[in-house]
């Protein structure tokens, strides 16, 4: 069973995580992505936490983990710091991190920088950093996609999003197709799922927001342009352990153009592309995930 506990992180943070299995059993890590927290983990968890140590945590800014007011302290290098500190904590490397969306954004740089704590990445609809910097620079479709950024970086946007119910925040989940029945997996947004999401979002989304207003990774505007200055070095990049990357083809806000040529920085990589699946996968197939997640235990 999952439980809540606190697990070791940077000096400044404590992540809160969920965990499962015994401590002695080799760990796998979950990241989780924007606006969720380390519960969407709980279906792997009880899956996984049989053979393997599970960890869980609630990202900084979300949950019940702290949640620092300044943008500065949501930079990459601070999430970074946070989870490999955390891996340090467990006293060896993870058999694997999966990771989601945000999480995600995390776990690349992680095992880029860090591949001594990393045995295996998985990836769901995550994009790698350099694919998306390159679309954001020059792919219209995927700059129209991502369009949804520059109001996240708004100074009110956390105010804006809890309005009325979080009325702005359903849609996030529900454009997608993810609440309509017909869709292979359809009909998870539930009323108690949405309890557990609203019990996140009441500590609070500036945190969240953050992790947005900190990166420069964010569609070109006449005000701010600076995407279209940013270089990534290749070596700051390259994830040199063996990737597996889950990709849902329905995701209306990561779009398949952000898989072309990733080999050229994850040069061990499969890619599993999905195509009757959202951006919300997890919730969607969970049996689907766990799948690939057994795969890369396997190899």
């Amino acid at each position: 069973m999952t439980r809540p506990i606190e697990a070791a992180a940077s000096r400044h943070v404590r992540l809160h995580c969920r965990t499962s299995g015994k401590p002695e059993a080799p760990p796998l890590l979950f990241l989780h992505g924007f606006p969720e927290a380390g519960f969407v983990w709980d279906g792997m968890l009880d899956r996984f936490g049989a053979r393997h140590r599970c960890i869980a945590p609630d990202l900084r800014g979300f949950g019940e983990s702290p949640a620092p007011p300044d943008v500065e302290a949501y930079r990459a290098r601070h999430l970074v710091a946070d989870v490999v500190a955390l891996i340090e904590s467990l006293g060896r490397p993870v058999r694997a991190l999966v990771a989601h969306d945000w999480g995600g954004a995390v776990a690349w740089s992680v095992t880029a920088l860090r591949p001594d704590l990393v045995e295996r990445l998985v990836i769901v609809n995550s994009p790698h950093p350099a694919t998306f910097l390159r679309a954001l620079q020059s792919d219209p479709a995927q700059q129209a996609a991502s369009a949804y950024i520059n109001f996240l970086c708004r100074d009110d946007a956390e105010t804006l999003l809890a309005e009325n119910d979080y009325a702005r925040m359903w849609p996030l989940f529900t454009n997608m197709g993810a609440a309509d029945s017909q869709r292979p997996g359809g009909g998870w947004l539930t009323e108690a799922v949405r309890d557990r999401y609203r019990a996140v979002w009441s500590a609070g989304l500036r945190g969240g927001c953050n992790y947005y207003r900190a990166s420069p990774l964010r569609p070109p505007t006449v005000a701010d342009d600076r995407v279209m200055r940013v270089v990534l070095p290749d070596e700051a990049v390259t994830v040199r352990v063996p990737t597996t990357v889950v990709w849902a083809d329905g995701d209306i806000a990561l779009l398949p153009c952000l898989l072309d040529g990733l080999d050229r920085w994850v040069p061990e990589l499969r890619v599993v592309r999905v195509p009757d699946a959202t951006h919300w996968i997890v919730h969607e197939q969970p049996d689907l995930v766990a799948a690939e997640i057994e795969w890369s235990l396997s190899r």
